[in-house]
């Protein structure tokens, strides 16, 4: 008899396989309840008619792996879906061994048995959730006549700048792991591909403990020609995550606010837009935020958190661009305009940034004198030879996939991610 997942059982003949998630083993009655990724399903035994069961039922133990078959029945006194399998056939697939962790046991002991940690209904909402968001992503960009491509993570020289880079042993020589897609998703667009995105690990080697930071992640990226400026790349940001936002809501969010009280909003159009100088004069004047000049040119960690709530007071929304970067505080790449002020952009959503995205510099010598400035033209001289036959004007951006999830779900980044990797963490 084929399977039924538990969300789609109804009364009749049914095959059930899953965890045993409860047990109260009665003398005369067994309740087990039975859960797979769909959901829960009370099974009922009764003892004197299936003796066969007896040592089954004895040496049962939670989390071990059941399959019942059996005929499914309405029942007003089951609060699970009002319905109870009274089952025929019995199999223990696997005897689980006591269970080492809690749903209360520290994040790094759970860390340590993450393969049971996952088992929990927050942890498989969590990943329906990630499904569900990269999905809509997609189906967005593929209506938008966007491609997917994959990029090499094995590089010959740092992604950017050379400082936050994992190096490996490759044959006789030394490689890198790639921090950013970004140098080979300008190369599609130098090849003519015009519309790409791409997702897939990304790394960074910095030594951070900090709730955001990982040094695996999986990256959301895309690049796209014949931008007018950088208020194209933004409004096709705002666009990509409204239309995700309104999916997940549909999809996810009641499970969302049930599971981790946390609602799904999703926003108006256009995003509020400020420039950061304007940013740090709000801070000042409604909270009493200042910082030394010397920092201005950037957003510091405090005035990032911060504009979660600057947004909502003056906005109403959980978005806020931010524009007007210092020149050395962003990356050679972005294309400046005539004052010399970098075409780019952060997206702050509920106080954390989540993309950097710019219109890039597609011109070689421009381009190359700009690398020059901050010493990196020897490093990336692979990189500008993509630009020296012709290349069209360009933007994007790139999301973390986890930083989503860690937003969307009011967690840390160690549970937003399926295996979660830091400094202190290579296993499991």
């Amino acid at each position: 008899m084929e399977r039924t997942m538990i969300a789609n059982i109804a009364p009749g003949r049914h095959k059930v396989s899953g965890f045993v998630e409860n047990y109260r083993n009665k003398r005369t009655m067994a309740f087990i309840v039975v859960r797979d990724f769909s959901g829960k399903l009370q099974v009922t035994v009764e003892k004197e008619k299936h003796p066969e069961f007896a040592q089954m039922l004895e040496n049962l133990t939670l989390q071990s792996v059941v399959t019942f078959e059996g005929e499914v029945v309405a029942n007003e006194y089951v609060k699970m879906g009002g319905m109870e399998m009274l089952p025929d056939t019995m199999c223990v697939e696997s005897y689980a061994d006591a269970i080492p962790i809690k749903d209360d046991s520290d994040i790094d002991v759970r860390m340590d048995y993450r393969w049971i940690d996952l088992r929990r209904e927050r942890n498989h909402a969590m990943l329906r959730l990630q499904t569900v968001m990269t999905a809509s992503l997609r189906e967005f960009l593929l209506e938008k006549n966007f491609v997917e491509i994959h990029t090499p993570k094995l590089i010959a020289a740092a992604s950017e700048s050379g400082s936050d880079v994992f190096e490996v042993k490759y044959f006789d020589t030394n490689a890198y792991l790639a921090q950013s897609p970004q140098f080979y998703k300008q190369m599609a667009m130098a090849a003519g591909l015009e519309r790409i995105f791409e997702t897939g690990p990304v790394f960074r080697a910095e030594k951070s403990y900090i709730n955001k930071h990982a040094t695996e992640f999986t990256g959301f990226d895309l690049e796209f020609s014949y931008v007018t400026g950088v208020e194209d790349v933004m409004h096709m940001e705002e666009e990509l995550l409204t239309y995700m936002l309104t999916r997940v809501k549909e999809k996810c969010g009641d499970e969302i606010k049930e599971l981790f009280g946390m609602d799904v909003v999703v926003p108006t159009l256009p995003f509020p837009r400020m420039k950061l100088k304007d940013v740090y004069a709000e801070l000042e004047r409604r909270y009493g935020y200042t910082v030394p000049d010397e920092l201005k040119g950037d957003l510091t960690t405090e005035a990032e958190r911060m504009t979660k709530q600057l947004c909502q007071d003056m906005f109403g929304h959980e978005f806020l661009f931010i524009t007007d970067y210092d020149a050395k505080e962003r990356a050679f790449y972005h294309m400046r305009d005539e004052n010399g002020v970098p075409q780019g952009y952060d997206l702050i959503w509920r106080g954390v940034e989540i993309t950097t995205g710019a219109q890039r510099e597609h011109r070689y010598d421009v381009l190359k004198a700009q690398a020059e400035e901050k010493g990196l033209a020897a490093d990336v001289e692979f990189y500008l030879q993509f630009f020296k036959y012709g290349c069209p004007p360009h933007g994007g951006f790139g999301l973390g996939v986890d930083r989503l999830t860690m937003l969307f779900l009011g967690m840390s980044i160690k549970e937003a991610q399926f295996l979660f990797r830091g400094p202190n963490r290579l296993t499991p």
